[in-house]
């Protein structure tokens, strides 16, 4: 042992390079086979091959760093290039390379080349120092577009549920988690429940609300949402900062049929009339149209509710009214707060059942996890990774492929979680996104700050304490201008951009119908084709905020939503929503709510849904931009990132209840959970 440590200190003293390689954290990455590389100088002379090979140590394994000392190489200069290959002898040979770092010993100067790439046997690659080009500027052309060839092969899109937007055919090996017990979700599932000490063996009802409340522990903590449950304040607060805070809009007048009137109302809303209070922008509307005629698992009921939200005087959102659905009837009626405590009751819950129900299928599935997989698809398909676009985009797009295949085969599959957990169940959650694919838009739904307008909920003045929105759009911004200095700075010229084959092709696959092969998005910035940087620039940073803050907003309050079922049930069980206002009582409540090993289930599930999976924004799990523009780009994304965790912090010292959800720290690159 001492004599090779003494070797090893003795090589590196006497080399004139020291070569740094970082084997890949995927599946099978590491390799047994021999390697070698060839280095080049900044006027083109290459070097003797040079074996990667540590006689003291097994390297070149999954996720290591591994250093090879070079002599005889004085003077050789920088290395501006690198070439790669290996042979197929050992038992594993597969080799998959995040980069590799040339360091001259003589100045300390270090040539970095990110590889994040597969090395096949006997095909000899050649990287350029940053590996980062547009395709017209590439010293390899050949070898970029036989790489793209490839690629198209291994990330085909294909449309897996009639209702689903394109996902990746096969999931290729780059894909794959590299310790897929971590995302077990079966798996984390029994431990979880061995951890929280909770038995529960019966499906029996609750005898009381309170008995709930017994169930937490270390493992599973009691929930933000068993406070204030019951109190209108924190319902009106949940179209705001819950899970699903995206379908309140400011309300310009009141739908034909929702049957409310001034009598009705106007002592609910200090005393104004309902055009009153539509002139001065205090009432707000959530219509659930699309849940009407609903197909669900089993046949189970939903609603497809209308309610009535009103900002009073304090800056307060309060509910004033709940239409449980659509049709005005006799057995229909407005649901009001001065109704019976426990009639009201049952009605927000019925709401919040329909609310969750859409918040599961389109805000969280559809919104953020599939339609990044097809734009994570479509990336791998037309961006070769040495692009500054692909490097731009690939950490939000990490293991986002993964966690959807293994999602829709634990989580939405026939009899699966979400089958028994939602009142919906899997057939109601896949009509509800081929109802609002159609309508979702990149450049609105998906563009904070467009989406915010077509609500008209842009104005804190007119909408106070709408938390998501005020720290969501700091978020937003500074992911806008880190786009900003990428994009301009490789795009110095509108040539470079109309020239470019790569992103021209990205931009016609994402606007491609399906039928035809592409993703079908709908209002991608240029609508098949970028003509400008402002284009380029909205779609791209549409689509890192939708893989890490969207989906931060709609995940990470899971747990504090749902794992109160009173507060946001899931499932209402088989019964009926209140047909009239005759009076309820709490064992109403008790009967429409999850069993107690279902609830058990939903708490656990939401917890494991809840945790974080990846590093936060900005910190990110592979390095991908190396070059100068990418690299100060970075820096500045990170300072930025910094400066508003400050301004969160300060926002939620004064809040009367913090949104921690959306702080930098929290919101994770990409979509892994």
């Amino acid at each position: 042992m001492g004599n090779n440590v003494a070797a090893k200190l003795r090589s590196i003293f006497l080399s004139d390079y020291v070569i740094i390689v970082k084997t890949g954290d995927v599946k099978g990455a590491g390799t047994n086979a021999n390697v070698f590389i060839a280095l080049y100088n900044d006027v083109g002379v290459m070097s003797r091959s040079i074996p990667l090979d540590c006689r003291w140590k097994d390297d070149l394994e999954s996720g290591r760093f591994d250093e090879f000392p070079v002599s005889n190489l004085a003077d050789f200069g920088r290395v501006e290039k690198i070439e790669l290959w290996r042979d197929s002898s050992g038992l594993k040979d597969d080799w998959f390379v995040e980069r590799i770092e040339v360091v001259n010993k003589a100045n300390q100067e270090t040539s970095i080349f990110p590889i994040n790439r597969w090395i096949k046997a006997y095909k000899s690659r050649i990287f350029e120092r940053h590996d980062c080009s547009l395709p017209q500027f590439d010293g390899n052309k050949e070898q970029r577009k036989e790489e793209m060839i490839e690629k198209k092969k291994l990330y085909e899109l294909e449309s897996k549920e009639e209702w689903l937007m394109p996902q990746v055919k096969k999931v290729p090996n780059d894909e794959l988690f590299s310790h897929d017990y971590k995302w077990d979700i079966i798996k984390s599932n029994v431990k979880l429940s061995i951890q929280s000490k909770v038995i529960v063996l019966t499906s029996e009802s609750w005898k009381r609300l309170e008995d709930i409340g017994k169930m937490y522990n270390k493992s599973l903590p009691v929930p933000y949402g068993i406070n204030n449950w019951r109190c209108d304040l924190k319902f009106g607060s949940q179209r705001l900062v819950g899970c699903n805070p995206t379908q309140i809009k400011l309300c310009t007048e009141i739908p034909d049929n929702l049957a409310v009137n001034d009598e009705m109302l106007k002592p609910l809303m200090e005393d104004i009339s309902i055009q009153d209070a539509i002139d001065s922008k205090k009432l707000f509307i959530v219509n659930y149209k699309i849940l009407k005629d609903l197909p669900t698992s089993s046949g189970r009921k939903i609603c497809a509710p209308i309610a009535l939200f009103f900002v009073k005087h304090n800056k307060d959102l309060t509910p004033v009214a709940i239409q449980l659905h659509q049709d005005p009837s006799a057995d229909n009626p407005v649901f009001l707060p001065t109704d019976p405590e426990y009639t009201w009751l049952l009605a927000k819950m019925w709401f919040n059942s329909a609310d969750a129900s859409f918040h599961q299928s389109a805000t969280h599935l559809g919104f953020t996890h599939l339609i990044m997989e097809s734009v994570a698809v479509a990336t791998h398909r037309s961006l070769s990774p040495s692009h500054p676009i692909f490097r731009l985009l690939a950490p939000h797009f990490l293991y986002v492929i993964a966690i959807n295949s293994l999602a829709l085969k634990q989580i939405v599959s026939k009899g699966g979680w979400v089958d028994q957990a939602f009142t919906v169940g899997r057939i109601g959650m896949l009509a509800i996104i081929a109802r609002a694919a159609p309508k979702w838009r990149l450049d609105v739904d998906g563009t904070l700050p467009a989406d915010l307008r077509s609500r008209g909920v842009d104005d804190p003045e007119v909408l106070p304490k709408y938390y998501f929105r005020d720290d969501a759009i700091l978020l937003y911004e500074a992911i806008r201008k880190y786009v900003t200095e990428v994009v301009d700075g490789h795009y110095d010229t509108l040539e470079k951009l109309l020239v470019d084959d790569e992103i021209q092709d990205f931009a016609e696959i994402l606007s491609r119908s399906q039928g035809e092969g592409g993703c079908g998005i709908k209002g991608v910035h240029g609508n098949g084709k970028f003509a400008t940087n402002a284009e380029l620039i909205g779609a791209l940073t549409a689509m890192i905020y939708t893989s890490s803050v969207a989906h931060a907003a709609a995940n990470f309050s899971q747990y504090d939503e749902y794992a109160f079922p009173p507060n946001y049930p899931s499932q209402m069980r088989d019964c009926e929503p209140p047909k009239d206002k005759s009076p309820k009582s709490e064992k109403d409540i008790l009967r429409s709510l999850p069993d107690k090993k279902m609830t058990l289930d939903v708490m656990i599930m939401s917890k494991i849904l809840s945790d974080m999976g990846t590093k936060s924004l900005g910190n990110f799990e592979v390095d991908y931009q190396f070059d100068p523009i990418g690299s100060k780009a970075v820096e500045s994304f990170r300072e930025d990132l910094a400066r508003i965790g400050k301004i969160i912090d300060g926002r939620n010292a004064e809040r009367t209840v913090p949104y921690p959800y959306l702080h930098p720290s929290v919101v994770p690159n990409a979509i892994s959970i």
